[in-house]
């Protein structure tokens, strides 16, 4: 199979591009022809605020781009991982206009959300939510800020939801949980349309011992990943569990104060994907507090290679990856004495905290390897070549699934 991935780089590499990087090298190690098209976050600071924007909506140099590579050259698909802010839904009618099918992949909520993570003000949101034109965005400068900013990412949405593109011009999107699903139907995508396929790991980092004595954090060091649920959880805990806090954001001074006044919290900054599976592989858990609706949580499953349980906060896709008390704990987002609770009980329990990292090497084993992300990947795609339609939609009588309700998570 000949695929052309699409891809708007961002200016700093995190989960997303790793998950976008595998996926590609997956598909070159099982014998495809993969080329790539990209644009880079670099090039924004050389463009004017209004040619930012009118690209935003619809960049004609990408689409003709796109339209002479796939001239150049036939594809049987585009898989497109990202075409914000520079490459546009122009991309899209470029595909079209050449006859190639178009596989979408969704690994946040920029479809439905200015600011592509439904979380403003430390507090889960969904005003722009199913909204023709998202103006609360722009009232409160979800994006960068700036309400010119989200002003323009607002006129993106709008203009193509009119224009009915991501119900039109998109074969199969890509959720990466059923929870992700949900919530991209309740914003208004077409639920027949949207496969789940989760992130995997790439190789087979091995268990580890988890014989380091310390818990971990691996993010980015941002409000909505719930570090400070996780520094204030550590005050109550007062030194009793050494805290490894691993990568770098705009929280980053507030942590290196907090390390200076609190000798368990130690700050590691930004470290190599293969530091970082040694600190996993050592870690007795890894913590994933996150206090917005994350899509995924690739540090999971990493963790889950290494053999160490997760303890994460029961929302979004993150409680659908934790399997409470067998591959780690869930603890109620934003509420430290809760997490302090689950911290406390697996240093009681040194026993039962040694049998989850066996259950999470198996979930690994079982649904996040290569070949098993694979075969998904290839069902995708034989679906889009299908023209997007499932192949029940294809016999007499079928009707299409109406939007199913967002799954609720206690808290």
């Amino acid at each position: 199979m000949r695929v052309l991935v699409v891809h708007n780089r961002y200016l700093i590499r995190g989960g997303e591009e790793e998950s976008a990087t595998a996926e590609r090298e997956l598909l070159q190690q099982n014998g495809h022809e993969v080329d790539i098209y990209q644009e880079y976050n670099e090039r924004v600071a050389g463009l004017s605020r209004l040619r930012l924007a009118l690209k935003t909506v619809w960049s004609s140099e990408s689409y003709h781009i796109l339209r002479h590579r796939l001239r150049e050259r036939r594809y049987d698909l585009i898989h497109v991982q990202n075409f914000f802010p520079l490459i546009s839904p122009a991309i899209y009618y470029a595909a079209r206009a050449e006859g190639v099918r178009v596989v979408q992949s969704l690994r946040n909520y920029r479809l439905l959300c200015p600011n592509a993570a439904l979380f403003r003000d430390g507090q889960l949101c969904q005003d722009c939510v199913g909204r023709r034109v998202a103006w609360p965005g722009v009232v409160h400068a979800c994006y960068r800020d700036s309400r010119s900013a989200t002003a323009a990412v607002a006129a993106m949405l709008a203009v193509h939801r009119q224009l009915r593109t991501f119900e039109r011009m998109v074969d199969v999107y890509v959720a990466l949980t059923g929870f992700a699903r949900d919530k991209l139907v309740e914003g208004g995508l077409p639920a027949d349309k949207i496969m789940v396929k989760p992130n995997f790991v790439a190789g087979d980092p091995a268990p580890g011992n988890g014989a380091g004595g310390y818990a971990l954090f691996v993010g980015r060091l941002s409000p909505e990943k719930g570090l400070g649920t996780v520094l204030e959880a550590w005050q109550r805990l007062d030194g009793a569990l050494p805290l490894k806090i691993v990568g770098e954001g705009p929280l980053g001074a507030s942590v290196e104060e907090a390390s200076a006044q609190d000798r368990a919290v130690e700050c590691l900054g930004r470290r190599s994907l293969a530091e970082v599976y040694d600190l996993m592989g050592a870690a007795c858990f890894l913590i994933l507090p996150s206090e917005w609706y994350e899509p995924f949580g690739r540090v999971a499953v990493e963790a889950f290679a290494r053999g160490t349980p997760v303890f994460a906060s029961e929302l979004g896709g993150m409680a659908e990856l934790i399997d409470h008390g067998r591959t780690g704990r869930l603890f109620r987002p934003g509420d430290a004495g809760h997490l302090a609770e689950q911290v406390a009980w697996a240093m009681r329990h040194p026993s039962e905290l040694a049998r989850m990292r066996g259950a999470a090497r198996r979930a690994f084993e079982t649904c996040y390897t290569a070949p098993n992300n694979y075969r998904q990947l290839m069902a995708i795609y034989h679906r889009a070549l299908a023209g997007g339609t499932p192949a029940e939609a294809r016999q007499p009588g079928y009707k299409r699934p109406a939007p199913s309700p967002s799954r609720s998570f206690s808290a």
